[in-house]
């Protein structure tokens, strides 16, 4: 045993350069090791460096090229940096999945010195859809300079593009809010975009007409959103039983009109097969036409034969308006009989502006949605197996007026008394998901189809169904022009020109009853936004500056002073007397 150390010792203990061979051939051992194992540790307390298994399931799947060019790059504001800086650890990250197949650039679009060439490159990628923003910068000397910012990309897949716009933009919160939430979304609005560029099957659903419901040009905006990711079609139902064989949502968006027996049973065995429904139901309706003519309408309850359906389903609408202290403002005439009129933005309280809910991936981080003379939903907890969970509600400040009622707009110049406004989270939009009973459960239905063959499905599998109490949501504003009509976009304030929610509110809520991926989990998720306190930084600026600045100075000088003191004293030669 002592030969063996002593030989052990005489070959590795007295010689560094065989030492050194040793250590360079156990890291090259164990790198040729880690080589057949993939693996990848986010250490981070909100796993901000991770992608979801849904991300990855994606990735994996890509059969072919997925090209993504980003217009993030070049001088930009800070906050945009950072921007920029999760987009690029997310593509990253995708990356490392897609292998081969996944590809991305960063672009400046403002590269060009020649202005004619960098504003046909703004107006190329503002064709793709990418919507820019200004950036008024102000620098030390006080002066100002503005700066086009386009935070977005296009995804390119099988000749096939889609654009992405990452900035989130909620009035109320700060930029850096703002920005903290775009960043959380990263994630979603890649992946989806990806997937739907990959599905071999493009999802279809359907507007159903025939009720008085919105015609095409009033959910035009909407509807062309929507047909870049499915294929939108309009169908009547006529008492078909499988007029919607085929789709995987439909969509109730308004109506007048009672619905017929068969019509109802043709819906509800589409849900009992599985189907998913948006109900964008009025219960009230109020004549516009008469309020602004007239300064006066009564608004009535609108029967549409669909009440008995949705309480089965485990929702009742209530014949009742919302009030609500933070809504949308109209202009209001405040002229003097005979004078010149004088048109002033005055706040409406039937237009309630409506809160996103954080509790689902549908509403989470959203603007405020625009609405116009909603009602108000109660959820049935007599209804089992039915989770319910609410999208959209009021705000703390807000009360309900049962119809029939006189609406007129001279309510606006009373001033509302804040202690009436006593009602709060009024839900408005609620999302219904389980396994759903059937409102012709224990009836013959030889009178709603005469197809004998057909039979009664008293329950349906797990599905989902969204029941939103006011059509509004879904309609654009339409403008008459001599040529033609032109089609607002959908949730912008022809009266203010702010654009609210509700285009992406809809854009989610589509996703997540068409969506069998789960994709929209992804917007769950939570990044710590870590701010600094802006009175404390300006209170203690002068101490932060002198410890970021004076200190290390001073440590470096009197480790020099002691570090000399040391070495004289250990190497100095002594003084003879």
């Amino acid at each position: 045993m002592n030969t063996f150390n002593l030989a052990l010792k005489r070959c590795f203990g007295k010689s560094k350069s065989t030492k050194m061979l040793l250590f360079i051939g156990a890291v090259v051992v164990a790198n040729m090791i880690a080589s057949f194992f993939f693996f990848r540790i986010d250490l981070t307390s909100d796993k901000r460096y991770s992608i979801s298994p849904q991300s990855k399931e994606v990735l994996r799947g890509l059969t072919d090229y997925v090209n993504i060019t980003v217009y993030l790059d070049g001088e930009m504001p800070i906050g945009f940096k950072k921007l920029k800086s999760g987009v690029k650890e997310m593509l990253d990250e995708f990356e490392v999945y897609g292998g081969s197949n996944f590809k991305f650039r960063f672009v400046n679009p403002s590269e060009s010195t020649d202005p004619k060439e960098r504003n046909e490159e703004y107006k190329a990628i503002f064709d793709k859809g990418v919507k820019p923003i200004n950036i008024h910068d102000k620098d030390v000397e006080g002066g100002s300079s503005e700066k086009i910012v386009f935070p977005g990309a296009v995804v390119n897949y099988r000749g096939r593009q889609l654009p992405i716009n990452f900035l989130t933009n909620v009035p109320g919160i700060s930029g850096e809010e703002n920005l903290n939430r775009s960043i959380q979304n990263v994630e979603y609005n890649l992946i989806n975009t990806i997937d739907k560029l990959s599905l071999d099957t493009i999802p279809a659903i359907a507007f159903i007409e025939g009720h008085g419901e919105w015609e095409a040009p009033q959910v035009a905006a909407i509807t062309q959103e929507l047909s870049a990711y499915y294929n939108v079609g309009r169908i009547t139902l006529g008492g078909n039983f499988s007029a919607l064989k085929g789709y995987k949502l439909a969509i109730v968006a308004g109506g007048k009109s009672p619905w017929s027996e068969v019509d109802k049973f043709a819906l509800d065995q589409f849900i009992m097969q599985g189907g998913r429904v948006a109900f964008f139901i009025d219960p009230v309706v109020v004549s516009e036409d008469s309020l602004a003519h007239g300064s006066m309408t009564v608004a009535m309850p609108n029967n549409i034969n669909l009440e008995d359906m949705l309480f089965t389903y485990g929702v009742r609408l209530n014949a009742v308006l919302l009030q609500d202290m933070q809504c949308s403002s109209i202009p209001v005439n405040v002229a003097l009989a005979g004078e010149r009129p004088n048109f002033v933005p005055a706040p409406w309280y039937y237009y309630p502006l409506l809160n996103p809910s954080d509790e689902s991936p549908i509403s989470r981080n959203l603007n405020l949605v625009k609405t116009q003379f909603c009602s108000v939903i109660d959820t049935l907890s007599s209804v089992s197996g039915i989770a319910k969970k609410t999208l959209l509600a009021s705000s703390p400040y807000s009360r309900v007026m049962n119809a029939p009622l006189m609406v007129s707009l001279g309510q606006i110049r009373n001033s509302p008394l804040k202690y009436e406004f006593n009602q709060q989270h009024l839900p408005v939009a609620v999302l219904l998901e389980g396994r759903f009973r059937s409102v012709f459960r224990n009836r013959m239905i030889s009178e709603y189809t005469p197809n004998a063959s057909v039979t009664l499905i008293n329950n349906s599998p797990e599905t989902k169904v969204a029941v939103i109490a006011d059509a509004d949501i879904i309609r654009n504003d339409i403008k008459v022009r001599p040529d033609g009509i032109s089609v607002m976009p959908l949730g912008l304030d022809k009266y203010t020109s702010q654009t609210y929610g509700n285009k992406d509110f809809v854009l989610n809520l589509v996703s997540y009853l068409t969506d069998s991926r789960d994709l929209i989990s992804l917007r769950n998720r939570n990044l710590q936004l870590r701010l600094l306190d802006r009175n404390k930084v300006l209170s203690s600026r002068v101490t932060w500056q002198i410890i970021n600045v004076v200190v290390p100075s001073v440590v470096v000088i009197l480790f020099g002073i002691l570090f000399f003191y040391l070495r004289k004293r250990k190497y100095g030669t002594p003084q003879t007397k």
